[in-house]
């Protein structure tokens, strides 16, 4: 039924307009859109009316869901999905979006069997066949893309992994013409090499504010130590530099670099005008 999809994408297309003014004023609060040429944004552009045909995005706790914030998720959303397509996105259709950060609960039982409750506080959360969850106020700081921080970017990158199972565990299928194994074993490896470097800035800094991982070398990483929660923790933040802050990413881990752009089909260290 791919050709009747199409026709429907197409007729989609077609018939929605949007001023371009609209578009250029978005995309322009999005820095790391800059190095995309005029083909790349048009077609992100078609992508995202799209995204924003299939699925629906909903405020909460009074947030007012205005034509820009739509246009803005949707343009950050759809930029990993640039050159593969919209049915990676499938399986699910809801997001909320808060005016910042939000509460959620969360339990734990332990071996002794003792229940532990406490809330977490978050930017962003993925449910597995479910919604999309995020705060606009770290949309917002994500944008200028002065950081590698983005949290759309790290949501949607938990949906490419939870595509084709239940749930993302850091290790997404990789696609042809791909190799299985160098895919696997680059994720595995350079979490490894990660945590090690978060161990060791943890030796120097402790648990502080000023908290920086440190590679073999004794130079401070640029990402967020929260990539070495899980594995697929690791591949949504390695994701966020992927696309934010490349130029760092290709630095600091080259392998990855390159895995991450046969898998994303894209090269965004490539873009970037110097």
């Amino acid at each position: 039924m791919s050709w009747l999809r199409q026709w429907r994408r197409r007729r989609i297309l077609r018939r929605t307009r949007i001023d371009p003014a609209s578009w250029t004023r978005i995309e322009g609060q999005l820095s790391f859109l800059e190095g995309l040429d005029a083909n790349e944004r048009l077609r992100l552009r078609e992508l995202a009316i799209l995204f924003l045909h299939e699925k629906e995005m909903h405020g909460a706790a009074g947030f007012e869901l205005l034509d820009e914030v739509r246009l803005s998720i949707a343009l950050q959303a759809c930029l990993p999905i640039l050159n593969l397509d919209l049915s990676c996105y499938a399986g699910w259709v809801g997001i909320v979006i808060y005016p910042g950060g939000f509460r959620v609960a969360r339990t734990h039982t332990d071996e002794a069997g003792v229940v532990h409750e406490w809330k977490d506080e978050l930017a962003g959360e993925t449910w597995s066949g479910g919604p999309v969850v995020l705060s606009w106020d770290d949309i917002e700081t994500g944008a200028s893309g002065s950081e590698s921080f983005n949290v759309v970017i790290h949501e949607f990158a938990h949906k490419l992994d939870m595509l084709h199972k239940d749930d993302a565990d850091g290790f997404p299928m990789p696609h042809p013409p791909m190799n299985p194994v160098e895919w696997f074993d680059t994720l595995e490896s350079t979490y490894a090499r990660f945590c090690r470097a978060v161990e060791r800035g943890l030796r120097k800094y402790g648990d502080s504010d000023n908290f920086h991982p440190i590679n073999g070398q004794g130079i401070e990483l640029p990402f967020d130590a929260y990539a070495a929660e899980d594995p697929a923790e690791f591949f949504a933040v390695m994701s966020e530099a992927f696309f934010v802050n490349p130029q760092q990413l290709r630095q600091h881990y080259g392998r990855l670099y390159e895995q991450f752009c046969m898998f994303y089909r894209q090269d965004p260290a490539g873009r970037i005008r110097i």
